[in-house]
């Protein structure tokens, strides 16, 4: 691979390499006789075949070993993959694209098949870089990946789509994590963080394949608290995927709603009000009849809103104070926080006198 004879050659190195980097030993075995910074400069400077092979090995490595993960790192192979990824859009990423010793118009006569194969690959390897990695996610969102991201997202489909949405929902989750991290990706005035969320909500609102549904709605929750109180268009699409009839859907549209009420975010308030103006509160109540999962969720759901905006009229319509009380006491099981949750949720409502008479405002304890 270092020395690059032929193309033929270094095809046959690297596929051999990609075979034996298929475990977390022999990876590490890879990166500790020095072999990251050589398939790093085989990733700039080779063909495109052998392009596609060392972003394979990189995705390979990446996903096994963490040493090998950090390792790449070190060595900056996060910009070469992105400039990689934009290969339709260059220009976004000139600043590296000079570093590349293959003339650009010959990329561009390369067949179509093999660009969108490169672009997949690579994108599997910034996922598997970014995988449960602060460090490297902070990394991609510096190198205007998430507006290569949000391109490939919204004009191609099936394999590319999918590894670029699992970037997306890492470094979402990153996010979720990490205040610094959520402040500086994610701000307000940021063009990059607006095209993906844009192309998030795009997918919940369009896409009829479930798990890129899926895929959306989890970033979109983990991005709960970087929405101001007037981003109601974040509301509105989970909202209507509680009605979804694939269960997996609403179950994550459940937990994603649940983080923007959760008492961690500031404007748990002010979205428990959003939630319930886009009539939430039925298809919420509908959940509690559903399997355990489900029910869990919507059960967590529905008492954030009965907590931030008790003297609702949607939720004494929807008789919500009677259906808390009734919730069987055995679906609590180990969950005490969910029972106390319940708990918070009926005195609540009490105390706004929601759907009870006079005699029946008592304290209620499960």
């Amino acid at each position: 691979m270092k020395e690059a004879s032929t193309p033929e050659a270094q095809v046959s190195a690297t596929t051999a390499l990609v075979s034996l980097a298929d475990n977390q030993d022999r990876g590490r075995l890879i990166t500790s006789e020095l072999g990251v910074p050589i398939i790093v400069q085989a990733l700039q400077k080779s063909p495109i075949l052998v392009q596609i092979l060392v972003a394979k090995l990189i995705a390979g490595m990446a996903e096994n070993d963490e040493v090998s993960q950090e390792a790449f790192a070190r060595e900056n192979v996060m910009r070469p993959l992105v400039t990689l990824l934009s290969l339709d859009s260059v220009g976004s990423m000139s600043n590296y694209a000079t570093t590349w010793s293959i003339n650009q118009k010959e990329r561009e006569n390369e067949p179509s098949e093999l660009k969108i194969e490169l672009q997949t690959i690579c994108a599997r390897a910034l996922w598997m870089l970014a995988r449960g990695n602060l460090a490297n996610c902070r990394i991609l969102t510096d190198t205007k990946g998430l507006l290569v991201l949000a391109k490939l997202i919204e004009t191609k489909i099936g394999e590319l789509q999918i590894n670029c949405l699992m970037n997306v929902m890492e470094i979402a989750t990153a996010a979720e994590l990490n205040p610094d991290m959520r402040r500086a990706a994610f701000r307000t005035n940021s063009p990059a963080a607006k095209a993906v969320v844009d192309q998030l909500l795009r997918l919940i609102h369009h896409s009829e394949i479930a798990g890129i549904k899926i895929l959306a709605i989890r970033s979109i929750g983990s991005l709960a608290r970087t929405f101001p109180a007037r981003e109601t268009r974040v509301i509105d699409p989970l909202v209507k995927q509680l009605s979804d009839q694939n269960p997996d859907v609403v179950t994550k549209s459940a937990i994603a709603l649940g983080k923007f009420v959760s008492p961690d975010s500031f404007l748990s308030r002010e979205h428990s009000k959003t939630i319930i103006e886009f009539n939430g509160v039925t298809p919420v109540r509908r959940l509690l009849g559903g399997d355990d999962r489900t029910h869990h969720h919507a059960l967590v759901l529905m008492c954030y809103l009965a907590m931030h905006d008790g003297n609702s009229e949607a939720l004494v319509e929807a008789r919500v104070l009677t259906t808390l009380e009734g919730v069987d006491k055995s679906t609590f099981g180990q969950h005490f926080q969910l029972r106390q949750l319940v708990v918070e949720a009926v005195n609540q409502l009490n105390m706004y006198h929601v759907g009870v008479v006079p005699s029946q405002k008592v304290s209620y304890s499960p």
